[in-house]
């Protein structure tokens, strides 16, 4: 029993948990829109649950990265900057630098942020993909004999980005071979796109229907690892909606045609593909089977082939 809880210890001391939060600040949300004091009090949960992760073991590293309509910046960690922090009494050191870095990136990428004539969607695909490359990085200097754990946590509650599809299937199916999990935690609207990258990659979607609770919701369904997540008691997987959306109206249809070059999707025949621009033969009429031609038989059975050819008849 001691050498299990000792070989335990070890592993837990040689292994590293990355996650990396995803976080949209769009103003276009209609969370965000709706109330704007809304976002500051999705960042502060974020921050609280950021330091969660943190707290739980030593070798834990977090990373923070804002989507808008038109960036993906890093709140947390700062690569090449460093933040002036002044200490807080009965903090501890690292929180306060996550709490401060984490507020002072957002309130600069706000202020200069250009304004908005019409509500854009959020470039959360590519904000995902510069996930991946972070990870990526890490993994490759991690120290031999360690391993590193790594998942993305995405809270939005932006619309569905159709428009996305390719770069969001491209970036599943890569989290996927990588063995990289993907959590989603929607504020608004249910998202059909990121319940299949949650369902392809083993992680959690979870639709929070109170913001006032959205810091227990993540406390209590995306703190744990996806490693002990089988032994509690977490809400139900909804039932994922695996249609694919047309690469001309951006919009989920059960039948469509696929291009055979680049797997793009149609709701209508195409002769040229929009994607890469390949050109295919108009299909022409369904060829029509010919009718065979019934033998002849004879009921004759004299031995006179005379007799027989006078009184053939067919059938």
């Amino acid at each position: 029993m001691e050498a299990d809880q000792a070989a335990a210890i070890k592993e837990s001391e040689t292994c590293i948990d990355l996650l990396v939060i995803v976080l949209d600040t769009n103003p276009s949300q209609h969370i965000v829109r709706q109330n704007q004091q809304n976002l500051t009090q999705i960042l502060e949960a974020v921050i609280a649950f950021g330091n969660a992760h943190l707290m739980q073991k030593a070798q834990n590293k977090l990373a923070v990265l804002s989507c808008s309509h038109h960036a993906t910046n890093f709140l947390y960690p700062l690569p090449r900057r460093q933040v002036e922090l002044r200490q807080v009494d009965g903090q501890y050191e690292a929180f306060s630098l996550v709490e401060k870095t984490v507020k002072q990136q957002l309130g600069s990428i706000l202020m200069n942020a250009p304004r908005l004539s019409a509500p854009c969607e959020s470039l959360l695909a590519g904000s995902m993909s510069m996930a991946l490359c972070y990870i990526s990085r890490l993994q490759r200097s991690v120290a031999p004999g360690v391993k590193m754990h790594s998942r993305i946590l995405v809270l939005t509650g932006s619309n569905e980005c159709a428009s996305q599809y390719m770069t969001f299937m491209n970036v599943f199916f890569t989290a996927q071979k990588l063995g990289i999990v993907i959590d989603t935690c929607a504020l608004d609207k249910t998202l059909s796109l990121l319940q299949q990258g949650c369902d392809i990659t083993a992680g959690q979607f979870l639709k929070v229907t109170q913001l006032d609770g959205l810091l227990q919701y993540l406390l209590w369904v995306f703190l744990p690892a996806p490693q002990i997540r089988h032994k509690l008691v977490l809400p139900p997987p909804p039932k994922v909606d695996y249609r694919a959306s047309c690469f001309c109206h951006r919009e989920l249809i059960d039948i469509g045609y696929v291009c055979s070059v680049c797997l793009s999707v149609f709701c209508k025949y195409s002769p040229i593909c929009t994607t890469c621009h390949t050109i295919f033969k108009n299909p022409g009429p369904l060829p029509v089977k010919s009718k065979k031609k019934r033998k002849r038989t004879s009921k004759c059975n004299s031995r006179s082939s005379k007799y027989c050819r006078l009184n053939e008849t067919v059938y």
